[in-house]
């Protein structure tokens, strides 16, 4: 917003440096991806930039670390088993958290707050603890080191998010529109797929895309819980750092960039359709 022409010095002089701090914000948390993205792209095995960079010689760029990723079984496998852990914990997490918040939103739910507290416990509680929780729990039913027990270990963590998400799209749910369907007939059934869940369903997205990338991204339960063949991308990102040193993990950093930034882009979407829905102006 452009400040009124009769601002007084002192709101003229924090207009100027609200938006520096803003920018410096901004660059503090965006510099990373801006080195990068580049060194991604770095014809030489090294973690820095050399003088063909600096000076945009072509010779100094190249696709080979991109190549490498696609055509390497390691880095390939630990894709697939990504997308398969994520794939099967956003499922169960969205099904789960949906039923979860739908409950929650009863006016006859008793104990809401400390249901709701323990449901978003994983988010609160530090991921180390969690980790090392759900390792001695799984291993009581010999879980760890099978996708099983990834893919249960991702689902408690989704969950959270698809509670949250789902609820605050109930915030404002009409409940007249349930009574009035029961009073045309409907079963529940029918009055949730055809009433409650077309309204919900932005939030519901909203909440899977969440717990999507949280599974698609976690690194220290996975260490916990997974084994050698339950390797997933973030971890062999982590051994390659610790083991092996190359950019590949570079160029996997990058796509793992651009597909955050395309699901957040959807979950800005869905935020913006879901207030449209309830009639809120932006």
């Amino acid at each position: 917003m452009a400040l009124p022409e009769c601002a007084t010095t002192g709101e003229k002089v924090w207009y100027v440096v609200f938006r520096l701090i803003c920018a410096a914000i901004f660059l503090f948390l965006i510099g990373p991806l801006l080195v990068i993205i580049p060194l991604s792209f770095n014809a030489e095995p090294y973690f820095t930039f050399t003088p063909e960079m600096l000076s945009f010689d072509p010779a100094g760029y190249s696709l080979r670390w991109y190549d490498d990723f696609f055509t390497s079984e390691a880095w390939q496998t630990a894709v697939k088993n990504s997308v398969i852990v994520a794939i099967a914990s956003t499922l169960l997490a969205t099904v789960l958290g949906t039923i979860a918040a739908l409950g929650l939103s009863s006016r006859y739910m008793p104990y809401k707050d400390a249901i709701m507290a323990i449901l978003i416990s994983p988010m609160i509680v530090p991921l180390i603890i969690s980790a090392a929780a759900m390792f001695f729990f799984f291993s009581r039913f010999q879980l760890t080191q099978t996708y099983v027990g990834v893919i249960l270990a991702h689902t408690a963590l989704g969950i959270p998010f698809v509670v949250i998400t789902v609820t605050a799209t109930l915030s404002g749910f009409d409940h007249s529109l349930t009574r009035a369907s029961a009073s045309l007939g409907a079963n529940p059934v029918q009055t949730f797929f055809k009433v409650v869940l077309p309204l919900v369903t932005p939030g519901v997205i909203s909440g899977a895309l969440f717990a999507f990338i949280t599974s698609f991204d976690e690194v220290v339960v996975v260490l916990f819980i997974a084994g050698p063949e339950q390797t997933t991308l973030p971890i062999q990102m982590w051994s390659g750092i610790r083991e092996e040193i190359s950019p590949t993990i570079l160029a996997a950093a990058t796509l793992l960039v651009v597909l955050s930034i395309a699901l957040l882009t959807t979950l800005e979407f869905l935020r913006r359709r879901s207030a449209k829905m309830r009639g809120i102006e932006e």
